[in-house]
């Protein structure tokens, strides 16, 4: 069974995470078929929206730590480097659905999209320099634009979880939803993005976010450094500890 599935409904492309042994954590082979999910997306006139959603009650557990261990070389056609990108170069909107845990990659995601809702259960964390690594997805510049310097310092430095009420206050989603509410208005939120005229839609994002190269600059820097951590002493002793974990 895949642990990436697509269903399109009215101009939306739903891609929902089904890896519940592992908390729906990323192996490259799941970042490759997003990736896959979300070009073929783009080339589609009858798809005007994407919706990423978490099954099982978890939105992701971040990635795999002993497969991304075992494929730590992070040139440009690494799986999860080619599915970063492939974010940054979406023109078609991303709505999020979160319940649950939204760890490492579950929570950086969430700055490419366009409208996130989260339930009660949303559990959010950026446990970066906890694990000896740095920040990925551009989320070292995204996120202090979006929260503020200090509460990204503590968001990063501490690598704290922390709540929907939280994310929502820093404006990280736009809205919390009740528990058993939360697939379907995040999809009747996405379909309403999918009747939009799409062009205007498209050229308005674009024009909403007129730093695109300057998060593309700094998302290299940050797989520069993400890459030589990986391979640091540091890392390799915090890993084997959270593998034992």
């Amino acid at each position: 069974m895949s642990h990436i599935q697509v269903q399109d409904d009215q101009g939306v492309r739903i891609i929902s995470f089904n890896r519940p042994d592992k908390r729906n954590a990323f192996d490259l082979n799941m970042y490759k078929q997003l990736t896959e999910y979300l070009i073929e997306g783009e080339a589609d006139n009858d798809i005007r929206a994407f919706m990423l959603y978490g099954k099982n009650n978890c939105f992701t557990s971040g990635n795999d730590i002993a497969d991304f261990l075992k494929n730590s070389d992070l040139g440009p056609n690494h799986p999860a480097v080619r599915f970063l990108f492939c974010l940054l170069e979406l023109k078609k909107p991303l709505v999020a659905a979160v319940s649950g845990a939204a760890v490492g990659i579950g929570t950086t995601v969430l700055l490419h999209c366009d409208l996130v809702y989260a339930d009660s259960t949303a559990k959010f964390q950026l446990p970066f320099v906890n694990l000896a690594l740095v920040p990925e997805a551009g989320a070292s510049l995204l996120l202090p634009e979006l929260v503020g310097y200090q509460k990204a310092a503590e968001l990063l430095l501490l690598g704290e979880s922390f709540n929907a009420q939280t994310a929502h206050r820093l404006n990280m989603i736009n809205e919390i939803v009740a528990d058993e509410e939360l697939f379907s208005y995040a999809l009747s939120q996405a379909k309403k993005l999918a009747n939009q005229p799409p062009q205007a839609l498209q050229i308005t994002r674009q024009l909403m976010r007129p730093h695109k190269n300057r998060v593309q600059h700094q998302m290299h820097q940050e797989l520069e450094q993400f890459s030589a951590r990986l391979k640091s002493d540091e890392a390799k002793s915090r890993f084997q500890a959270f593998l034992k974990k």
